[in-house]
């Protein structure tokens, strides 16, 4: 059975998590990080050396890093579908999982720990702002993206919708005013209405 370790509140975490459903895998989760601690004592240690959220362990292979187990779990479980087979539209699926995770998510994290992590009376309003103004360009390329495709690589779900679309819920989920994105939003709503997705996209921040 694969086994997962790390707590749903966080963003990498829920990748895995609807990663596994989205495949139809049966698995164990254990609450680690955050409250639940767990990612510093010598054991998890030795599977983790970063000592942080989320690590699977399927059979005797142990792997960490967010969008590197969505893509092993697809690419296991789900050859050419969710994994695609064509080379380039593989990297584009690639390149997006990148974008995610080295440009939006830099950019919204601030953002999302001023409003979410932090009492209203000790947040940074110079850092929300710059955090904010970052996120709605890149909401803007996103949605140019999105106006001339179901999904993130064309008409066919894929393993690039999961981290790009667990950064889009954070960023619905703050109760600010934003710009709206129809078709980043159309995007999103289709991706709610999937079975695999409920636990996840459905999930209020903390």
């Amino acid at each position: 059975m694969l086994h997962i370790w790390g707590r749903l509140s966080s963003i990498n975490v829920r990748k895995v998590v609807w990663a596994a459903q989205e495949l139809g895998l049966d698995f164990q989760r254990t609450e680690a990080g955050g409250l639940f601690g767990l990612v510093k004592e010598p054991a998890y240690i030795a599977l983790n050396p970063n000592s942080l959220v989320p690590v699977i362990q399927d059979e005797d292979f142990v792997l960490w890093e967010s969008n590197v187990i969505v893509r092993y779990l697809c690419a296991k479980h789900s050859p050419g579908q969710m994994y695609p087979a064509d080379l380039r539209e593989r990297f584009d699926a690639e390149r997006w999982m990148d974008w995610q995770q080295t440009t939006l998510n830099p950019a919204s994290r601030p953002g999302f720990i001023q409003l979410v992590r932090t009492p209203a009376g000790q947040r940074d309003d110079a850092v929300l702002s710059e955090s904010n103004a970052a996120v709605e360009k890149l909401m803007e390329r996103l949605d140019s993206h999105l106006a001339h495709r179901s999904f993130m690589v064309g008409e066919r779900f894929s393993m690039a919708d999961i981290p790009v679309a667990c950064e889009v819920h954070r960023w619905f989920g703050l109760p600010q005013t934003r710009t709206a994105r129809p078709h980043v939003e159309r995007w999103y709503q289709t991706l709610l209405a999937r079975p695999a997705s409920r636990g996840v996209l459905d999930q209020a921040l903390s």
